[in-house]
């Protein structure tokens, strides 16, 4: 009898080696090279065609011939996860949800089971983690009871595929992708090749049905999905739960999405009777904000199409060490030392002894470089302990000669302070003109960051532009 070949996979990132190694090349991960036996391919089992979504052979045809139809999307009924999808559930798609244990994945996709069942659609809820009568008591609690909801507690992926096929279902949710497992995969549920063959069978399934399939992925102590890399790049979607188990705030990121975009962001707020949604987050990030306090700005910022106000806090003190410490919490720390660096070459404040503390309150995370403006100004009350007007709403782009840059869609995120009860709007000069100016606001130009410290705390060289209505 022929000797059974071995290999070592990381669980990481899935590369694979003959040999044992205690780091792995691919991740640099320590202890992460697991041994599996080597699975025989088959010739037959290679398939040298393409099956379309009703299970028919396609053949190479010219893109002048092939008839776009637009998919007709599946309303879930919540307006936030709609809006990171792209307009709703694309069926055949098969959409990866990942986030920290506890964080409410499972209650989220238990709520979309229920939105759906109520509008008449077959739903099958599929658990590998819990028994079908602990299901029924978290439905219990959610206020879940639909004819249309199944639900089935099982990990053999081909008698998931059966029921499916029985079924006809519209929605499969599979909670969770590392508790499945398929018999011809020798090593265990959770491993690499289990976890890439299961997806695999479900995208299957996906594509050949016509049948939306969720799936949740448990993430790893850096907070990424948990398994190899290969598994974002095979299904369509790749949503992230967002947030603190000890804080009520959840928020769903889409950072791939083959039918939308990847910039939009739904917010949440967990409840004893389920997720609720956040329509209007500006006013919620904004409720607890101090007025008259150093260090405090608030900016508008772009998520997709929609416009968040954030406060943006910074505090600013001399260090007791060597080299100065620069933290961030839900902004880039390289941004954070560039714009120091600006404000001590340009403005000419003296950071370098100086420990910076900069954080994005209520647990978003701003990546646009329209919120380089209200960092600095942030920066420079604190490190001047003079307060910012709390009606003012600082936007724009930094750049390294202090300079303040035009930003995209400005008129969306002045009219959505005006709404907030805003006065002032402190923005790039560059970008006044060719929109119009909602009531009740003022406008200030800047040019320099100069400018701009001057308009909002005081203290700077020359002031900027005032346009007043």
């Amino acid at each position: 009898m022929a000797k059974r070949k071995t290999k070592y996979v990381c669980q990481e990132c899935g590369y694979e080696s003959k040999k044992w190694m205690g780091k792995c090349p691919g991740c640099q991960s320590w202890n992460t090279m697991v041994e599996e036996f080597e699975e025989k391919t088959s010739p037959t089992t290679s398939r040298s065609f393409v099956t379309s979504t009703k299970g028919e052979i396609t053949k190479p045809q010219p893109i002048t011939q092939v008839e776009h139809e637009n998919e007709q999307r599946i309303d879930t009924n919540l307006k936030e996860l709609n809006r990171v999808l792209g307009g709703g559930v694309v069926p055949g798609s098969l959409v990866l949800v990942g986030g920290d244990p506890g964080i409410g994945k499972s209650t989220l996709l238990l709520q979309v089971s229920s939105e759906l069942s109520r509008k008449k659609e077959r739903v099958l809820y599929i658990s590998g983690e819990e028994s079908v009568k602990q299901t029924k008591i978290r439905a219990d609690r959610l206020g879940i009871a639909n004819d249309n909801l199944f639900v089935l507690a099982e990990t053999d992926v081909e008698y998931i595929e059966k029921v499916i096929e029985e079924m006809n279902p519209t929605l499969v949710i599979i909670d969770s992708i590392q508790t499945v497992y398929l018999d011809g995969v020798t090593s265990a549920p959770g491993s690499v090749s289990q976890v890439r063959e299961c997806t695999a069978s479900f995208m299957r399934i996906a594509k050949t049905k016509g049948i939306a399939i969720f799936i949740v992925g448990h993430v790893t102590k850096q907070g990424s999905i948990a398994g190899p890399r290969l598994l974002e790049h095979m299904v369509d979607s790749v949503l992230y739960f967002e947030g603190e188990r000890h804080h009520t705030f959840r928020i769903l990121r889409a950072v791939k999405n083959r039918f939308g975009s990847t910039n939009e962001i739904g917010i949440f707020e967990m409840k004893e009777e389920g997720l609720a949604e956040v329509l209007n987050p500006s006013e919620i990030f904004l409720e607890e904000r101090t007025s008259g306090s150093a260090g405090s700005t608030v900016v508008a910022s772009m998520e997709g199409t929609r416009t968040v106000l954030v406060e943006i806090q910074s505090l600013i003190s001399p260090t007791s060490f060597g080299n100065p410490r620069r933290m961030a919490t839900g902004l880039d720390q390289n941004r954070i030392s560039l714009i120091m660096a600006v404000l001590e070459k340009r403005v000419g404040m003296l950071l370098q002894n100086h420990d910076a503390y900069v954080k994005v309150a209520g647990g978003v995370r701003l990546d646009e470089p329209a919120i380089d403006l209200a960092v600095t100004v942030a920066i420079a009350s604190s490190f001047r302990d003079s307060p910012t007007r709390p009606t003012d709403v600082v936007i724009g782009e930094v750049g390294l000669t202090g300079e303040v840059r035009r930003v995209a869609r400005l008129e969306q995120r002045v009219i959505e302070a005006a709404k907030l009860g805003f006065k002032r709007a402190i923005i790039p000069k560059k970008n006044i003109g060719g929109w119009t100016v909602p009531d009740g606001i003022e406008i200030v130009g800047v040019n320099t960051v100069n400018e701009a410290l001057e308009e909002s705390i005081g203290g700077a060289s020359s002031g900027g532009s005032t346009f007043k209505l």
